[in-house]
């Protein structure tokens, strides 16, 4: 884990200058909730009220919080037509998807947090689903649910971390985890700008974290593309070299590290992949991995 503070303290209202709404405006009683569900979004007035549906038709006891960077295109003006079923939504400018999950987290006080982007949807009984397998299994941290992406990723492969961070079905949608459990782990690194999410659950195994997966029928999530998400606008080479950072910091095996650039390089040359990396980039990535 790097040196940076991720630990945190829950906080229940904004600061005074955030333009924030929702039901804790009008009742400063604190609820026992279940769920906690935290949507991130910035400029998305075409996709954002269908994952807002998705959300408070689940008909449990959840807290719904909304977190925007500073929307000008009337994603505000959506918000606040379904600002009743909302316990809390933030606008402000931010440094970017993982600070704002970060935020939403500080005001999370569920039992369960999921995190689940504008644009993507959950299955209308996937709250019910996943609040069985937390109450079957008292000892487990976090479930990874059955997510649709194009098509269903389900399972959930631990071990599969150490080469691949293809080894959970999605983040968005897809992911449950104990507020308690989340307090401990901490929040995302926010100097990973592309793969936080990766960081986080390296640090979760590596924590000795216990969690589930779904089964493959239990649909929970519709991960979409329907916009161009900041991470999209990188290349592989940058979302690889990330990755190869995140691992370092882990203090991975440097050899295996090794191993899976050139396999990442060879893999994706004979597959004549879109999104390749040049044999310069393994070549200058692989001194400084072994530097």
């Amino acid at each position: 884990m790097n040196k940076n503070d991720l630990s945190y303290k829950n906080v229940y209202l904004p600061i005074e200058k955030s333009l924030w709404g929702g039901n804790r405006a009008k009742n400063q009683r604190r609820n026992n909730f279940l769920f906690t569900i935290i949507t991130v979004v910035l400029n998305d007035k075409n996709n954002i009220e269908e994952t807002i549906k998705s959300v408070i038709n689940q008909k449990k006891n959840l807290e719904y919080i909304i977190i925007d960077g500073g929307s000008k295109d009337g994603t505000i003006d959506v918000i606040k037509e379904y600002e009743e079923y909302i316990d809390l939504w933030v606008s402000e400018n931010d440094a970017g998807i993982y600070e704002a999950m970060n935020k939403g987290l500080t005001y999370a006080s569920g039992k369960y947090v999921g995190l689940i982007n504008s644009g993507d949807l959950y299955n209308e009984n996937a709250l019910n689903i996943i609040e069985k397998y937390f109450a079957k299994k008292n000892d487990i941290d976090f479930v990874f649910g059955t997510v649709k992406k194009k098509k269903i990723k389900h399972g959930f492969y631990p071990r599969k971390i150490l080469w691949s961070f293809d080894f959970y079905p999605s983040h968005s949608s897809g992911f449950f985890i104990k507020n308690e459990a989340q307090k401990k782990l901490g929040l995302y690194d926010t100097s990973f700008k592309l793969s936080a999410d990766h960081d986080l659950f390296y640090r979760m195994l590596k924590s000795k974290f216990r969690g589930v997966s779904t089964k493959k029928d239990e649909l929970i999530g519709i991960f979409r593309k329907v916009n161009v998400s900041y991470s999209s606008t990188f290349s592989a080479e940058d979302h690889l070299s990330e990755e190869i950072n995140i691992r370092l910091n882990h203090l991975q095996n440097k050899l295996l590290i090794t191993i899976i650039l050139i396999n990442n390089f060879l893999r994706k040359f004979f597959k004549k992949r879109k999104y390749r990396i040049s044999m310069k980039f393994l070549v200058n990535k692989i001194f400084y991995v072994l530097k």
